[in-house]
């Protein structure tokens, strides 16, 4: 594919956002990078939003996370002054996603929240076979998924914290053209690595009325995308905070949770076990509740993790 999107329009209160996880090959460390046009995280925005003034481009951040030694968490918003977009380039404020058509090389020059740490190295997504195709997540397609690169390999390379590794990547884009507390209840996700290089990917979604949408994809080592039908969906414990979440597993005892990478009141990453195509194998998971998010207490904490920047033009 040539290019990932960077200058495709963003509706009025819509989003678009790529996303990178990635986990060493001797299982200590990992990492989480999201790049937002419309950060549909951001409580400006959902602010902006209900004024009717919700301008994507003023609202871009970019977001990283790195668990196991040297952990840290940036997220960093910042307004259309800071914003450099092209085909092949996307820079929020000292940060860019650059990509080739097969490489993604990540620039990261951030600093630490609520912590002021500094984060600074370079992530490079080695992809194979990119896909074009986006699926639907609600019933009227107003919010998109696009699984790029499941099953990519990654080298990470930090000055600040000094951390160098090789392991597993998966890189994806999602977009849509209203608030996600405008259709969705909330949703959980996985990836899960299977042997020979495949990945089996699942995402449930449940919409404001209640309606429930699937989908679940085994991208094989070669790209070649199938869709199949998944096992049972099965709850997990609840997070500190009480996020529910949920996971499949082909296993009669069910998934299991590992360890818990995040946890927030709206949100939570975990590293999740689970049995997909006959494999015993560990998921990177994610629950996520709207009906949280878009509640006003949850709104008020959330400036103490975002770093807020004004415009430098």
């Amino acid at each position: 594919m040539d290019d990932l999107g960077f200058l495709r329009p963003v509706p009025r209160n819509g989003y678009r956002w790529w996303y990178v996880d990635a986990l060493s090959d001797d299982g200590r460390h990992g990492l989480t990078i999201i790049a937002f046009i419309g950060s549909v995280f951001s409580p400006w925005y959902a602010r902006a939003r209900r004024r009717g003034a919700g301008d994507p481009m003023n609202h871009c951040a970019f977001n990283v996370a790195i668990y196991g030694p040297g952990g840290r968490w940036a997220l960093a918003e910042r307004e259309r002054g800071t914003v450099e977009r092209t085909a092949n380039r996307f820079r929020v404020g000292p940060s860019a996603l650059h990509w080739d058509g097969r490489k993604l090389v990540i620039d990261i020059d951030e600093i630490g929240v609520p912590l002021p740490r500094r984060l600074r190295g370079r992530v490079t997504i080695d992809t194979t076979a990119p896909r074009d195709r986006t699926y639907p997540l609600d019933a009227n397609g107003d919010h998109r998924w696009h699984p790029i690169a499941p099953a990519s390999r990654v080298d990470v390379q930090f000055t600040h914290p000094s951390l160098a590794w090789s392991g597993t990547a998966y890189l994806d884009s999602n977009s849509g053209d209203c608030a996600l507390e405008n259709t969705f209840r909330g949703w959980d996700w996985c990836r899960a690595p299977l042997p020979d290089g495949a990945a089996a990917l699942l995402y449930d979604t449940i919409e404001r009325d209640g309606t429930t949408h699937g989908v679940a994809l085994h991208v094989a080592a070669d790209g070649n995308t199938t869709t199949f039908d998944p096992p049972a969906l099965g709850g997990l414990p609840t997070t500190g905070w009480r996020v529910q979440r949920r996971a499949r597993s082909e296993s009669p005892q069910g998934a299991t949770v590992v360890k818990t990478l995040e946890d927030t009141p709206f949100y939570a990453r975990s590293l999740v076990g689970t049995r997909l195509f006959g494999a015993d194998t560990v998921a990177v998971h994610e629950s996520l509740s709207m009906e949280r998010f878009a509640s006003g207490w949850v709104q008020r904490l959330l400036p103490f993790r975002i770093r807020k920047h004004r415009s430098e033009a």
